[in-house]
């Protein structure tokens, strides 16, 4: 049973009391990370000057951001004083802006659109004999990734250390973690379009299905020196995650760590669940590919799918199969007993945004191609067929094998 939203948000408040629900005139308002201020690292002085009133520590960060963190119990509206420092007449812009909580979907209790459901007939492997003309990575920035005989064998597989490893239940309480599965999910439904496409796995979001911009930078920061060194290049992202804003605007500092990549790597991310079109970040950014959900028959959008002006695609979402955990879930608290034999059924953005993701990834490799040409193939309106407010339709087939 799924439970109501403000059941969902008391839920996700109990368990982490580092979370502060920011109400909004629009939706259901935003999350951040209480009494941390994010800054892009080449404005923290400046930044750090202004707010210096109300500032206990800072942490300058790796990834290229600062998080200043301010004194509890002067109980700042970091929302506020964000805008009172962007209104400041002798800064044109300020890159800077609350620590917002992202998850693996919209809804307050972290999670795609509904739970997995067990899928007895195990579908074939995909393929691995596909002729690409070049190598093409995608890099899948979730949960991480679990053993699977799909992944067997694959150089790329045999890469993934155990810090990018999840497991089905972190707490050990016998049943599965929210969104357990949810990266290994994402890779089986990817390799499902381009079983030749090599991945590349970074842990951004925990078991529960909860995250933030900071760690998201992270993961980025870190996914750009793995490049760098191995002299690679990445052709896809794929996200399957986000967030809603206090102010409806993009994040400056999120925005900047993506813009970090140049033009040929291409950002795919899921539209969100909420039904709404309200702008969802970082899919309603410029820069990234915003991919909306079709029905399981991929005739019209699904119930759960986000639309609007800034959704550029959409492929179905709905009752797609792919790779999970073998795993029992016993029977509690309203719950029947599930046996997990390796294969899922989920329905949720989330799985819309890695079904493009492989598409634009096997485009590029079969025709040798960059990531963005592949993309602008695919999205060309003037080609393919499009739907109001859910963009180009990219790959309508069924979600099952």
């Amino acid at each position: 049973m799924r439970l109501d939203h403000n059941a969902r948000l008391e839920r996700l408040l109990a368990r982490h009391d580092d979370i502060e629900h920011v109400p909004g005139s629009s939706g259901n308002g935003t999350l951040i990370r209480k009494d941390q201020l994010l800054v892009l690292g080449r404005d923290a002085d400046s930044v750090h000057e202004r707010a210096a009133r109300w500032v206990v520590g800072r942490e300058d960060d790796a990834a290229g951001v600062s998080v200043l963190h301010l004194r509890p119990r002067d109980k700042v509206d970091v929302c506020e004083l964000v805008t009172t420092l962007s209104g400041d007449s002798r800064h044109k812009t300020v890159n800077a802006g609350p620590n917002h909580v992202m998850t693996a979907a919209p809804g307050w209790i972290p999670g795609p659109f509904d739970d997995p459901v067990p899928v007895t007939e195990v579908p074939a492997p995909p393929a691995d004999d596909a002729t690409f003309q070049r190598e093409v990575t995608v890099a899948i920035l979730d949960t991480g990734i679990a053993e699977h005989p799909w992944f067997d064998g694959r150089k790329w597989f045999a890469g993934c250390g155990d810090d990018v490893r999840e497991v089905p239940d972190s707490d050990a309480d016998s049943r599965l973690d929210s969104v357990a599965g949810h990266g290994t999910f994402i890779a089986g439904v990817v390799l499902q379009q381009a079983p030749a496409a090599n991945l590349v796995i970074e842990r951004v979001i925990a078991g529960d299905g909860v995250t933030d911009e900071l760690q998201l930078l992270r993961g980025l920061a870190k996914l750009r020196k793995r490049a760098r060194d191995a002299r690679t290049e990445i052709d896809v992202i794929s996200l399957s995650l986000g967030c809603y804003t206090h102010d409806d605007r993009p994040s400056p500092v999120l925005e900047h760590g993506l813009k970090a990549f140049d033009h040929h790597t291409v950002i795919v991310a899921c539209a969100g669940n909420a039904a709404s079109d309200r702008p969802y970040w970082p899919a309603a950014l410029k820069r990234v590919v915003a991919v909306a959900s079709l029905d399981a028959q991929g005739r019209d959008r699904a119930s759960f799918s986000n639309y609007g002006w800034w959704v550029d695609a959409c492929s179905v979402g709905a009752d797609v199969v792919s790779s999970f955990f073998s795993f029992d879930d016993p029977a509690g608290d309203g719950h029947a007993a599930e046996h997990f034999a390796g294969f899922a059924s989920w329905s949720g953005t989330s799985f819309a945004a890695p079904r493009v993701a492989g598409a634009i990834a096997a485009r590029a490799g079969e025709l040798g191609v960059s990531a963005s040409k592949a993309t602008a193939d695919l999205l060309d309106a003037g080609v393919h067929p499009s739907m109001p407010d859910l963009g180009v339709l990219v790959d309508v087939g069924t979600g099952r094998p």
